[in-house]
């Protein structure tokens, strides 16, 4: 049996190996969760909070233990990787209790009298199987996270982790079966390519996020069977500075939105734009922030901020954009380069005398750097932020009202005003992307709806033994159902009586 070897990316040391599941162990995998889902279904949205809740309290008994894990495998520091189990934690609780209000039954009241006899209800019907294919750098938050809305909408779910990063997630799914004893409705399976085309082809529905051009694979994989797709494929956020803004504040944001989790997030601050009036000023106060920043491998003990590349691969699509920048006439403030010794580290770094000719403004870099231009004013900003095939998210800092009229006009599924990051906690609000940022949403009323079928109910209530549109047809009957319709749909008086107008 095929074996993947996962190394600790902040000290470059094996910590284990997982074996890597073939096609026929992914069927296996997803016949067995579906021959289990129609029972989770049945026990309803509260039957299905109920486990739920005791997966949110296990995570939060076990949090220390899962960040051990989380940060032998990613290289994370202490604070990045303890966002994980809360977010998983809230996320549980926000579908447990809005799940009835976004999926429950709905009653609908008929638009036309013809139809008074009628009762309309629509119902939500989960897809059976919800396949996952998640990435290393937000190993729980990004395969737990889109696994907890289908799991609460009636789905059984199978998630493929990414190669990089497979211990976290396998340790939660076992926990959930061992320790919790919840129904088998949750499963993983371990690989690479192959482990995630199997499961594309068999399960009802797909979530992936990961790059651009791997999901346009996955997509036209699912294509073959008609499963349909929700994809996150990345982002160039960028992040707009006017003049008015609380530079300090800006700065501030910019630097921890920008290196935070080394840059490894789609939603990371990666290019930036502010007003010509406070360009040298913003420029200091980033600088001298991003030049305090401590970086290495970290513990329990919280001693730093910017950990480790998870990726190798990523490491050298990083430096690959920086070395473009400078041989084009950037210049690198702090940072520019990788850290030499064990592990894997690229410095955070702060570019200027950027361009749209460069990579690492057109490029996803998903590393710890961000390149600040300087704009006009406001509105050459904005077209420059708009200047992007992707529009996952960005910010816009400035006095409030100011702001939030340029924040209007970003092209991008999620702009924060006066922050950056924030929302993707702000889970009551739809965060998804526009152009090729992806296609489906996270979060809110469509991020649980997105795994349901949506089936309609008409029920006669009464009627006699036939209804006046059935056979046999005759022309009286049907020069009355036509008067009735006319005078139903008409909207002035002669035509509802049938005369010309």
């Amino acid at each position: 049996m095929e074996q993947l070897e996962v190394h600790n990316p902040a000290t470059g040391d094996p910590i284990a190996t997982v074996s890597i599941d073939s096609p026929q162990d992914v069927a296996d995998t997803v016949a067995r969760v579906r021959a289990n889902q129609p029972e989770w279904e049945a026990i309803g949205i509260e039957g299905r909070y109920s486990w739920l809740s005791k997966l949110r309290d296990w995570l939060l008994d076990n949090t220390e233990r899962v960040l051990d894990t989380m940060q032998a495998e990613t290289g994370k520091v202490r604070p990045d990787a303890s966002n994980e189990p809360a977010y998983l934690a809230d996320l549980i609780n926000f579908y447990g209790a809005k799940a009835a209000k976004f999926i429950g039954e709905e009653a609908i009241r008929p638009h036309t009298p013809l139809l008074a006899a009628k009762k309309l209800r629509v119902q939500y019907r989960p897809h059976p199987v919800v396949g996952i294919i998640s990435p290393w750098n937000f190993p729980l938050i990004l395969a737990l996270g889109d696994a907890i809305p289908a799991l609460q909408a009636g789905a059984a779910v199978v998630v493929k982790p990414s190669e990089f990063t497979p211990l976290g997630l396998a340790e939660v799914v076992k926990a959930w079966k061992e320790e919790i004893g919840g129904p088998d409705v949750l499963a993983c399976v371990q690989g690479i390519g192959e482990t995630g085309s199997a499961l594309v082809d068999e399960v009802d529905f797909v979530q992936f996020t990961g790059s651009e051009r791997t999901g346009r694979k996955v997509m036209a994989r699912a294509a073959e069977t008609l499963t349909p797709v929700s994809l996150e494929l990345g982002g160039k956020d960028p992040m707009i500075v006017l003049a008015d803004a609380d530079l300090d504040r800006a700065a501030n944001a910019a630097a921890w939105g920008g290196m935070m989790n080394a840059g490894q997030i789609c939603m990371s601050v990666e290019r930036i734009y502010v007003e010509e009036p406070a360009y040298d000023k913003f420029v200091a106060k980033l600088t001298a922030e991003v030049g305090k920043l401590r970086q290495g491998a970290d513990d329990r003990g919280h001693g730093t901020e910017v950990g480790a590349m998870t990726s190798p691969n990523q490491t050298a699509i990083v430096e690959e954009h920086v070395e473009d920048a400078l041989a084009a006439g950037a210049r690198a403030l702090t940072g520019g380069k990788r850290v030499n010794g064990r592990g894997d580290y690229f410095e955070p770094t702060v570019l200027v005398d950027v361009d749209h000719s460069m990579k690492v403004m057109r490029e996803e870099t998903f590393g710890p750097v961000v390149g600040v231009m300087k704009a006009h004013d406001a509105e050459e900003a904005l077209a420059l932020a708009n200047d992007s095939r992707y529009g996952l998210s960005g910010s816009v800092f400035g006095q409030r009202e100011r702001a939030e009229r340029v924040a209007r006009r970003v092209e991008c599924g999620a702009v924060n005003v006066n922050d950056v990051l924030v929302n993707y906690l702000a889970t009551d609000v739809p965060m998804g992307g526009w152009k090729q940022s992806g296609i489906g949403y996270r979060h809110g009323e469509p991020g649980i709806k997105k795994y349901c079928r949506t089936e309609s109910l008409v029920i006669t209530r009464f009627g006699g033994k036939r209804e006046p549109t059935w056979y046999p047809y005759t022309r009286t009957r049907r020069g009355l159902v036509d008067r009735i319709a006319q005078a139903f749909n008409a909207r002035d008086w002669r035509r509802r009586l049938g005369m010309r107008p």
